[in-house]
């Protein structure tokens, strides 16, 4: 490993230090956050937080893509488990509208993280925006199974809808709102439904 390189190998306390991360970042901010503060709740000495994040911000990127993996294997879960693309879908938002009752929940870690840094050149930005498209991508995919001439607008839309309710989520009463999501997307999913069936029909 080179000088400024960060040890990306599975450890204990890289495990610890992410962990924490995770959970003081999502709770508190980033911003908000030292490093300090990040090491003396992991219980390591600096210098094993340098020997695996060489700055702050390697933390940040790596928390991310922390979280992108979670929310990553949560789909690849309903796509495996529903050969239907409606019912993958709509399992889909239903793992939106349970994190939104969760304990603890304090909107989109992406959205958050995009409201602390604005600079569409940085690269937690680009990091934010690669989750976004990779989301974007998956609904659009599944949409297209759907109905294909809308599945590029109804990808979006089913996005903003569960922007919405990450939004919504931490302002109201959770359940409502994920409830008025669910409606939502069913909703959504029923026109383009009902426009293939009708566009099939002899």
């Amino acid at each position: 490993m080179t000088h400024g390189q960060a040890d990306t190998r599975p450890s204990e306390a890289r495990h610890r230090l992410l962990s924490t991360a995770t959970r003081v970042f999502y709770a508190e901010g980033i911003h908000s956050v030292g490093v300090d503060r990040i090491i003396a709740e992991a219980k390591v000495t600096r210098a094993t937080f340098y020997r695996h994040f060489p700055s702050k911000e390697d933390l940040i990127l790596a928390y991310l893509r922390e979280v992108h993996q979670m929310e990553r294997r949560t789909v690849d879960a309903a796509i495996a488990t529903n050969p239907s693309p409606v019912d993958t879908l709509l399992a889909i938002a239903g793992s939106v509208a349970q994190g939104v009752q969760s304990p603890g929940f304090r909107g989109c870690a992406f959205l958050n993280a995009a409201a602390e840094y604005p600079d569409t050149d940085h690269p937690v930005r680009q990091e934010i925006i690669a989750h976004r498209q990779w989301f974007l991508d998956t609904l659009t995919t599944l949409l297209a199974q759907v109905h294909e001439e809308t599945a590029d607008p109804a990808a979006r839309h089913f996005a903003m809808l569960r922007d919405g309710a990450m939004a919504a989520g931490c302002l109201f009463d959770p359940a409502l709102v994920a409830e008025t999501f669910l409606r939502g997307i069913e909703g959504l999913l029923r026109i383009n439904a009902e426009r293939q069936s009708t566009e099939s029909t002899p």
